[in-house]
This record gives structure tokens, C-alpha cells and sequence, in this order.
């Protein structure tokens, strides 16, 4: 398995895809603990609706990426998930014609 995600992501090491999935996690774990403190500081948890979550799960992506590129900075990998965070940006584009 780690041999396919350092090809895919041209990695040099094992540790070094160890330690992007670290990243990665740590990120996700985060997002998740400041969801509620967050969130309460807007609506009562019996106020949110359908609108009110489809509002935060949009503007907590860009959110999402700053926290992600905050982490790869601190593990070393800083390299990578400018070009993961660019790359995935890219994708969001309209295609030229």
C-alpha cells in the first residue's frame, strides 16, 4: 500500500508517505474538533437546518486546505501539499474550450 501512494504521489520514502498521511489525519481530526465550537457560535444545535450545514460544509473547505497546508508545514511537507492544494483548486476550474 505505501508502495502505491509513493508512485502515485512521487514520494521518495515510506516515511515520507507515513508522515503525509499523518498530515492528512491530523487535518481531518481537527476540522472535526472545531465543528461544534464553531458552528455554536452561529445557531443552537436545535436551530441549524439542511441550508445551515450545505452553507458550512462549502465554506469550510477553503478552510479545510489552510489547516492541511498549516500542518505540512510543520511536518516537513510543505512541497507536497502546496502542489496537492494547487492541483485540487485546478479542478474546480472551468475547462477552457
Amino acid at each position: 500500500m505505501f508502495e502505491k501512494l509513493k508512485n502515485r504521489w512521487n514520494l521518495k520514502s515510506g516515511w515520507q508517505v507515513a508522515i503525509v498521511l499523518l498530515v492528512f489525519a491530523s487535518t481531518g481530526f481537527t476540522v472535526m474538533f472545531l465543528k461544534e465550537p464553531v458552528l455554536s457560535l452561529f445557531a443552537a444545535k436545535e436551530e441549524r437546518n439542511w441550508i445551515f450545514t450545505t452553507i458550512y460544509y462549502i465554506l469550510i473547505l477553503p478552510v479545510y486546505f489552510l489547516i492541511l497546508l498549516f500542518y505540512g508545514w510543520v511536518f516537513g511537507q510543505s512541497k507536497f501539499f502546496t502542489g496537492f492544494v494547487k492541483k485540487t483548486f485546478s479542478r474546480f476550474k472551468k475547462k477552457k474550450k
